[in-house]
């Protein structure tokens, strides 16, 4: 972690956000005492759960993976951290692999899960049979991460919403790497037109919210349109980093 990141995320910690704000680690205990240095007590760690990133991409055992997520934990406790457990590339893994990181999560811990679709490789029909077949065996909360890689990410974490997931990953006008993650305004728009409106989000402010982000990120000239919010979104490149 820079000098610079390191400043902006204890900019974020010092803001009065009515938020719980986590910072993203890998699963290297240099990640943890960078994060735990920054001053966060919420953190989120991150493994490879598919044999494609396991053994062709780390090649690495699937042992030695979830050997280094108890030990990063632990040591996240050890701070007084209390941690997610982010699964990588879930969408491309097994229901029983995913479950065995979610059984090892709750043991030592960690307050939810993520199923992350970090190819964007799903549609809303396999996020809905996936998400419903693990969410019914899973020891603890599930939260959907959704890529937008095919142009359905808004609509995969609405079909995981239906399927059971209690906690969903979305972004400010979709903003993420390659073609961007569900929009966070999308996604509520689309949960109050389907009768699931949270009194406690004010659409007007997140409105409001979008334009300003768009405009700190000169992207007026977005080559997508979110009609509902009348802000830009574009593609930002970058290759997806794991441990």
């Amino acid at each position: 972690m820079g000098q610079e990141e390191q400043e902006a995320m204890k900019l974020i910690l010092a803001a009065p956000l009515k938020a719980t704000v986590f910072a993203w680690n890998r699963a290297r205990s240099e990640d943890i005492m960078a994060s735990v240095e920054c001053g966060f007590s919420f953190l989120h760690i991150s493994i490879p759960i598919s044999d494609l990133h396991i053994y062709h991409k780390l090649k690495t055992s699937r042992e030695k993976v979830l050997k280094q997520l108890e030990e990063t934990v632990n040591l996240a406790k050890s701070f007084g951290c209390q941690v997610s457990i982010g699964a990588e590339d879930a969408s491309r893994s097994s229901a029983e692999q995913f479950l065995q990181v979610a059984e090892l999560a709750a043991r030592l811990g960690a307050l939810r899960i993520r199923y992350a679709d970090t190819i964007g490789c799903l549609d809303p029909f396999k996020t809905y049979e996936q998400i419903a077949a693990v969410s019914k065996l899973c020891p603890i909360p599930i939260e959907f991460h959704g890529h937008n890689d095919f142009g359905l990410a808004t609509a995969n974490t609405l079909a995981a919403c239906q399927a059971g997931s209690q906690y969903i990953s979305t972004t400010i006008a979709g903003i993420g790497e390659r073609a961007g993650n569900a929009s966070m305004e999308e996604v509520i728009q689309a949960l109050n037109l389907n009768g699931c409106r949270d009194p406690h989000v004010d659409t007007n402010k997140i409105s409001q919210l979008v334009k300003m982000v768009n405009k700190l990120l000169d992207r007026s000239n977005g080559e997508f349109f979110s009609p509902n919010y009348k802000t830009d979104v574009d593609f930002f490149q970058g290759l997806h980093k794991c441990n």
